[in-house]
């Protein structure tokens, strides 16, 4: 589920560079809950691999 929102925010944000049309910073925050969806999941696999 996190991997689905994580690439469609991920898509959103690329879609949002290539057709050169962004509202403010939502080009920036689409980036940055990306990239915190990724890092949760990550950290929940590796907290899952130590236990």
């Amino acid at each position: 589920m996190l991997w689905t929102v994580a690439v469609v925010l991920l898509l959103l944000w690329a879609l949002g560079i290539v057709s050169s049309y962004t509202m403010g910073g939502l080009v920036h925050l689409l980036l940055a809950a990306a990239a915190a969806v990724v890092l949760v999941r990550f950290i929940q696999r590796r907290r899952r691999l130590l236990s």
